[in-house]
């Protein structure tokens, strides 16, 4: 069961309580027996990988820092067209 943290809506005294996920999100001040609403946090998110590094997300140069599918792919694209325009008058 998880713990969920409440703060009275009186004293605004903060406190812990236990309750399934079934139960009522209502708990009981422990101080002035006033009516407590939940406070939400939000989830902590943890990124790993490539990519998710300030060098790796910015990095326009063709040595590492990635898989490959990051901004290379972005630069291959741009410099093919450019590549066959000046092929096709030339032939």
């Amino acid at each position: 069961m998880p713990i969920y943290e409440y703060e009275c809506n009186s004293c605004h005294y903060r406190f812990d309580k236990r309750q399934g996920f079934n139960d009522a999100p209502l708990a009981e001040c422990p101080k002035c027996q006033g009516t407590g609403r939940r406070v939400f946090y939000p989830a902590p998110i943890i990124f790993k990988g490539s990519g998710f590094y300030v060098t790796d997300s910015r990095s326009r140069s063709g040595d590492g820092g990635g898989d490959g599918n990051g901004s290379g792919s972005d630069t291959g694209g741009k410099k093919s067209p450019a590549g066959e325009g000046t092929k096709e008058p030339g032939g």
